[in-house]
């Protein structure tokens, strides 16, 4: 089966429809089309079900699209690979990081890692924690961004603990003057984002008594602020989150410690490109200097 055949697969998985999977690969519809059915015939089972909105992955071409996409990712391993060692420095490193990182770490680790090498492009999606490591696992991404624990099987490096603060109003005090406690909080409802409401903000707001009826969604980090900010209610945030966003509120920590771990995610060492893995190099290198 021709390289091809595994990339309009692939594409097609992503995007659901073959026409934008042809746009994508510059190609026909008819060409997708016929990809598809050629690598169908000579698996003999079908991948998608077409339907008139487009078409989903089948349960078996669901087995065999972490594979297909595996070989992919050799290819492009191999042209590095042969490329570095005729002394070129090339290739193409896919990112996936929820907010925080998106917007405190990576513009200064890409605008250095691209000083090193600049041929190797460089692509970035935005997504919560699942998300990111679900696609790296998938082989749509090279290097993830995401927090413990960390289910899958891959290569998982822990970076940095990121402590969780409560978020005030400006005229909120704590009884103690210093950290929130179950009694500063008993009464009080929580504005979060919902892709956040699992892992430590969950465990933090379960080991104050917070129940799910106290509990209200925003939009983003930025929004929460300004909800708090109006009197709508108290924030969780972790420190990293904070770095950029400014509003008359208070900072409060939790009279209970409560920190998330942020990692970073790939595919084993014998899967990564050159470039990947000089990139995953550069990553530990930063963190370790600024924390």
């Amino acid at each position: 089966m021709t390289e091809f055949a595994y990339q309009a697969f692939s594409e097609v998985a992503r995007q659901k429809t073959f026409v934008a999977a042809a746009k994508t690969l510059n190609v026909t519809p008819s060409a997708i089309s016929h990809s598809i059915a050629g690598f169908e015939n000579e698996l003999d089972f079908p991948l998608f079900i077409r339907n008139r909105t487009g078409v989903t992955l089948t349960p078996d071409g669901a087995k065999i699209l972490p594979i297909v996409q595996e070989i992919l990712n050799t290819e492009t391993k191999l042209h590095e690979e042969a490329d570095r060692i005729k002394g070129l420095n090339s290739g193409k490193i896919r990112l996936g990081a929820f907010s925080s990182v998106c917007i405190n770490w990576l513009p200064d680790i890409i605008r250095t890692f691209r000083q090193e090498h600049p041929q190797i492009d460089i692509s970035i999606e935005q997504g919560n924690f699942n998300r990111v490591t679900e696609q790296v696992r998938l082989g749509r991404i090279d290097i993830g961004f995401s927090a413990l624990p960390i289910a899958e099987n891959l290569n998982v490096v822990p970076l940095h603990e990121d402590q969780i603060y409560c978020i005030a109003p400006s005229d909120f005090v704590p009884h103690n003057g210093q950290t929130i406690t179950k009694e500063d909080v008993k009464n009080e409802r929580f504005i979060l984002q919902q892709i956040d409401y699992d892992r430590e903000t969950k465990r933090a707001l379960d080991a104050y008594n917070v129940s799910v009826n106290s509990i209200q969604y925003s939009i983003d980090d930025a929004s929460i602020i300004a909800m708090v900010e109006s009197g709508l209610g108290l924030g969780i945030l972790p420190e990293l989150a904070l770095q950029n966003l400014s509003g008359n509120v208070r900072v409060y920590p939790f009279s209970k410690s409560f920190k998330r771990t942020i990692a970073v995610v790939s595919q084993s060492e014998e899967k990564q490109t050159p470039s990947t893995h000089a990139f995953l190099q550069l990553v530990q290198r930063w963190v370790n200097d600024h924390y």
